[in-house]
């Protein structure tokens, strides 16, 4: 914001006018009423200058019969829309007793793509309900004081006014303490996001003939966009720039339509915004963008998309995601998969994608997990450029750690096969600020920016930058298994565990229907339990180390007790009584191998680079010498041992050890608050 004096008396004065609803609405409801009058105000005062131009015009095409008359109507008045009503926002207010017919009669008078505006904002809704409370008449008075607030359009630039949005929307949510994962885009970080992306594209600053699409799937009021329409122009002002977007919220979408029918003379932006769900509604899905960039919520919960993205992922890569589905509790690695389906044909194009994503998708899910899956696909196929770690504290609603990743479909040669991350977190790339707003205390200046370009532009490793292989990410996931090794005592334990044998339990239930019959079976089995446990009361007093010397020595015991039993109840009888003993034999099966103890299953993640068998004598042979490697776990996409995972650990790579304080400093430091506590103490006895 050019100037924070204007910018805050605007947010004041409409916070304010926010005030008159107190009692009558619930605080839930403010933003419902506020948000709708804010834009109502605006797009009149757009349109006096050429109000009586419109319905001359109006009137001279109605006589001519003319029906389309949208074309003829947006010339007069200079934007993509009009108002036909022979009202204006000042001239409402003279007649009060009239005022809610009248207002919803000028609203009419706006041409369809405003009216869509207001219908997303049930506006009709607000008018009544204000109408009911006598309030209408007093808040729209509140709107028309000129002298302490200037919505104009020459006055407020939709890029502040943008800002002004924002900040209320924020504002109306902590005032709420609702949507805490909900967070808007600081503009600091945008501008910074922006110029990440447009400084990869060399060809754009060209001369005559560029044109650019940009795209926000999560475009909120607009803001990433409007940014980076400047940026273009900025440095190539002979750029034709068409933007486009999509949003689920109903009434940022409308404040976004808003803005950019004032912006834009043609309206065409104002068209490219779509409403509805960019996960399950895609309505842009015919569309390739050169720029495309994003700042999705974080752990969004996805279920409401479920079955549509289900449905979509089922096509493969016929959809937008056949890498896989991420934890329905957090969608934004969705998001990053549109991004990628959305890109130009590199054989045609060059696109480019700045999204914005918390720690997450850096490394939440294991080997053959879909967030593992996508970061694979998105590795080998080598789009991933770049990731700029940002420092903590710069989001309104959320202090967490965040991260720029960079992609493109055509990595420059030098690039290729490589991934750098960069971390501009630290002290030097942001500075405090004055006063926090909500949770937002620090902020990347115009010098940190530059800064944090200079590295990415640089490219060379230091204490801020790593160059990696893509495959330094990957690594095979083994599963370890051990041998089962089991000892065999009779004793009041063992006997118990065999209660929990589902065989050895079943023998004393019965599903006949007949309840005699039942009756019956049931004392049957009770009293072959019983006939179980006294026989094996004779092997008491033995310990056995090797499981085929104790089942034939069962086998022999229930023979001479005359006791047969199935072999699922023998085996249960073998389960139970063994218990687990380093000491004991290796239980083999009948080919001689050794059964894996599945109590004692592990895994290890083995990194690309390295050979399997090798690291596992290194890393694995000298701690269990009797472990070996599960021959049957495999990866499902190329069948080798162990499965295929990607992470990337971010901090792990830029971790720098801090030794702890030396005793003497803690102790001394603890003494000197001791002392202040005494000292205090002895001031209240006095």
């Amino acid at each position: 914001m050019n100037d924070p004096a204007k910018f805050n008396s605007v947010v004041s004065f409409l916070w304010a006018i926010a005030d008159l609803l107190n009692g009558a609405f619930k605080k839930s409801e403010f933003q419902k009423i506020i948000l709708p009058f804010t834009v109502l105000r605006r797009l009149d005062y757009a349109l006096e200058a050429t109000k009586d131009k419109v319905l001359e015009t109006e009137h001279t095409l109605k006589e001519k019969g003319l029906e389309n008359r949208h074309g003829q109507l947006c010339r007069a008045s200079g934007y993509a829309f009009y108002n036909t009503s022979k009202f204006n926002y000042e001239s409402l207010l003279h007649d009060d007793a009239n005022l809610a017919l009248n207002l919803r009669q000028y609203v009419m008078g706006f041409s369809p793509n405003v009216r869509e505006i207001f219908d997303a904002f049930n506006f009709d809704d607000a008018i009544r309900d204000l109408e009911k409370v006598n309030l209408l008449y007093l808040l729209m008075e509140r709107f028309n004081e000129k002298s302490k607030v200037d919505l104009r359009p020459a006055s407020m630039s939709n890029h502040e006014m943008g800002y002004v949005f924002e900040h209320l929307l924020r504002k109306f949510n902590e005032a709420l303490n609702e949507n805490p994962g909900e967070h808007f885009t600081p503009r600091e970080i945008i501008r910074l996001m922006v110029d990440l992306v447009l400084m990869s594209d060399t060809e754009l600053a060209s001369g005559e003939g560029v044109a650019r699409t940009v795209n926000d799937c999560c475009c909120g009021t607009g803001g990433i966009l409007s940014i980076a329409k400047e940026h273009i122009l900025q440095i190539n002002p002979q750029a034709k720039v068409f933007l486009y977007g999509q949003e689920l919220n109903p009434q940022t979408w409308a404040i976004a339509r808003s803005d950019m029918l004032i912006l834009e003379p043609d309206g065409k932006d104002a068209e490219n915004i779509k409403k509805g769900s960019t996960l399950s509604d895609d309505q842009l899905a015919n569309m390739r963008f050169d720029y495309q960039f994003v700042n999705p919520p974080y752990g969004y919960e996805w279920s409401k998309d479920y079955t549509a993205v289900k449905d979509e992922a089922a096509r493969g890569f016929d959809g937008r995601f056949g890498a896989g589905l991420p934890r329905k509790s957090d969608g934004q690695m969705l998001f990053l998969q549109h991004f990628i389906a959305r890109m130009n044909d590199p054989e045609e194009s060059k696109s480019y994608i700045g999204i914005i994503l918390n720690g997450s998708p850096l490394f939440t899910g294991g080997a053959g997990s879909g967030e593992s899956e996508i970061r694979r696909w998105i590795l080998e196929n080598d789009w991933l450029d770049v990731i700029v770690a940002l420092p903590q504290q710069l989001f309104y609603n959320t202090g967490i750690s965040t991260y720029i990743w960079l992609l493109s479909n055509r990595k420059p040669a030098a690039h290729k096969g490589k991934v750098m991350l960069v971390d501009a977190s630290c002290e030097e790339f942001w500075s405090g600020m004055p006063k926090s707003l909500g949770s937002k205390r620090r902020e990347i200046t115009e010098t940190h920016k530059q800064a944090i370009l200079k590295l990415v532009k640089a490219r060379q490793e230091g204490s801020h930058v790593k160059i990696f292989d893509t495959t330094d990410f990957g690594y095979r996931e083994i599963k370890v298994l051990r041998p089962l090794k089991l000892r065999f005592e009779i004793n009041a334990e063992s006997l118990d565990r065999l209660d929990t044998q589902a065989a050895f339990k079943n023998l004393a239930v019965s599903k006949k229907k007949n309840e005699s019959e039942r009756i019956h079976e049931e004392k049957e089995g009770l009293a072959l339990q019983a006939e179980i446990r006294a026989a094996l009361h004779t092997l008491a007093g033995k310990t056995y180390t090797n499981r085929d010397t104790f089942t034939a020595a069962l086998e022999a015991m229930l023979k001479n007790a005359g006791i047969k039993l199935k072999a699922p109840v023998l085996k249960s009888i073998v389960i139970g009584i063994g218990e687990r003993d380093d000491a004991a034999e290796i239980c083999r099966d009948r080919s001689g191998n050794p059964e894996p103890d599945s109590s004692l299953n592990d895994t290890e993640n083995v990194p690309f680079k390295e050979n399997i068998e090798t690291y596992f004598e290194r890393e694995v042979t000298p701690h269990v010498p009797d472990a070996w490697i599960d021959p049957t776990y495999c990866d499902a996409k190329d069948g080798q041992v162990g499965r295929v995972g990607y992470e990337i650990p971010f901090n792990r790579h830029f971790y720098v050890f801090q030794p702890p304080r030396p005793l003497s400093a803690i102790d001394a430091e603890l003494k000197a608050v001791t002392d202040r506590i005494l000292t205090l103490i002895g001031g209240l006895t006095q």
